[in-house]
């Protein structure tokens, strides 16, 4: 049985700079929930799966993805997994991630099951080693794919952005509610839009998404995590309804 994971009680404050692998205390008067608190996974899956990809694995406090652990088969990606306990429409997301030279992944949301994949249908804030990834696959970037972006929709304002070198924590956040959305990195706002806006609309018949009906269509979905066949570690990642 799924189980969801219990906020802290204590009154030490909330400090998302902190360099330790264990989830800083909050009151429980703030109402976050702990989708990964360092010490289990509980409620996570593979996307259409029923259990935790083995390459998901704790280490040092850190929900891990290891390439190591995969077979020759398995190095095409596609171990996406999600919070599966709840369902989650309005709501501020927090997390920590750092990425080795060239890694790529991405936090997305309202994401519902299906015979897609996660970012056909979901809305995704892009997490990428915006300094070495070039250089080291031989290959451009759009603006729309690196740190911080709506993928393929919307774009972070590269002046409002702090860049980490790869393996360096990062602090990133997400609010969604149906009259605004905002992406944050490092304590910077780099983008806000309106959901489902005449603006939203034509972005998406006009972009990559046109060819992809139910692209943002779901307002209630699952949290994931992409699977880019990249390294990752993500730490503190918590939750709060709006």
């Amino acid at each position: 049985m799924l189980m969801l994971i219990s906020c802290k009680t204590d009154k030490k404050p909330e400090n998302l700079d902190t360099q330790t692998t264990v989830p800083e205390a909050i009151s429980k008067a703030d109402e976050w929930l702990y989708l990964f608190d360092g010490t289990n996974t509980d409620g996570w899956r593979a996307y259409n799966g029923e259990d935790l990809p083995p390459q998901w694995l704790i280490e040092n406090g850190a929900l891990t993805f290891d390439t190591e652990k995969r077979t020759e088969e398995e190095r095409k990606g596609g171990k996406d997994i999600i919070y599966a306990a709840e369902e989650f429409d309005n709501f501020e997301l927090r997390w920590e991630w750092k990425i080795p030279e060239g890694g790529n992944s991405g936090m997305l949301y309202h994401l519902q099951e299906g015979d897609w994949s996660p970012p056909e249908v979901s809305p995704e804030y892009q997490m990428l080693d915006d300094l070495k990834w070039e250089e080291i696959n031989q290959a451009s970037l759009e603006p729309w794919q690196k740190t911080g972006a709506d993928y393929a929709m919307h774009l972070p304002d590269e002046a409002q952005k702090i860049i980490k070198p790869a393996m360096e924590w990062n602090n990133s956040r997400i609010i969604f509610t149906p009259k605004k959305v905002e992406h944050w990195l490092n304590g910077k706002k780099l983008l806000s839009f309106e959901p489902w806006s005449e603006d939203w609309e034509k972005r998406k018949k006009e972009g990559k998404w046109k060819n992809f009906p139910k692209y943002g269509t779901f307002k209630s979905g699952y949290i994931a995590i992409q699977d880019h066949d990249s390294p990752l570690w993500l730490r503190n990642l918590k939750i709060k309804k709006l």
